[in-house]
């Protein structure tokens, strides 16, 4: 399908709620059009509030845990017949619980979505931005990416990973006009913490951050070729701030 229109064109993985759902809610406020994915059937909802705003949405169910599901995500997006000028790789998973008592295959999975997943959509997208000249890729990440996680280690280990490669791509591309910025969440009042059996813990229940400003931060950031964002409460913005100058040692106790 071929598409003439100059309207800019973006594509949100994760979208059918929480931050992902902000992010493309920011993409739409600001004119763009939109693929939206996830593998929940939610996306078809998120889709319609966001046809609100008078732009072009469609939608895509992909598990990307799997290497078919992030190639029939590409396939969609090459199946638009216009070029990717923005896209917000989100989609991302958190298993929390002591790691020697966790189920391996939810880590796995977890793996696959927030690491493997990541790859493989970047690698494929950032190769065509680059033959053009021209594009935007937002990655979050999280400010579990700073330091240890205990008690989510394989999660924040992930995290860990999105922002080195974010911040990798970005050197690599810096000679072209493909921008490169890592949205760094802090605890965000989304149904992450549910999913990841997190509800009774100390992060789980404590004030979080509201998802559409953590949405509106990285979209901000993104627009303004920032090559990082710290979207977080006030005193997670300190712990990030300490965990960098503290020896692992130290930063592993907290």
């Amino acid at each position: 399908m071929q598409n003439e229109s100059n309207t800019p064109f973006a594509v949100v993985t994760g979208a059918s709620s929480g931050i992902g759902l902000e992010l493309a809610r920011q993409f739409a406020g600001h004119g763009y059009d939109l693929l939206i994915t996830s593998e929940s059937e939610r996306i078809e909802s998120a889709a319609e509030q966001l046809r609100s705003s008078g732009v072009i949405v469609t939608t895509t169910r992909a598990d990307l845990r799997t290497y078919e599901g992030v190639e029939s995500l590409y396939a969609r997006i090459n199946a638009e017949g216009r070029p990717v000028d923005a896209i917000a790789i989100n989609a991302g998973v958190g298993v929390g619980g002591p790691f020697l008592e966790n189920d391996l295959q939810r880590e796995i999975d977890l793996i696959n979505l927030n690491v493997v997943s990541v790859v493989h959509l970047a690698k494929r997208v950032l190769k065509d931005m680059v033959d053009r000249d021209e594009g935007r890729i937002l990655f979050t990440a999280s400010i579990a990416a700073e330091m240890p996680g205990p008690f989510e280690a394989v999660y924040a280990a992930s995290k860990a990973f999105v922002l080195s490669f974010a911040e990798a791509l970005r050197n690599e591309v810096k000679d072209t006009n493909v921008v490169v910025t890592a949205l760094q969440p802090g605890a965000t009042e989304t149904n992450f913490f549910h999913r990841a059996g997190m509800d009774d813990t100390k992060v789980g229940a404590d004030k979080k951050s509201d998802p559409a400003d953590v949405a509106k931060a990285g979209f901000e950031a993104l627009m303004k070729k920032k090559d990082h964002v710290v979207a977080a409460m006030t005193k997670e913005k300190i712990q990030v701030a300490l965990g960098q100058v503290t020896p692992e040692t130290g930063s592993a106790d907290r």
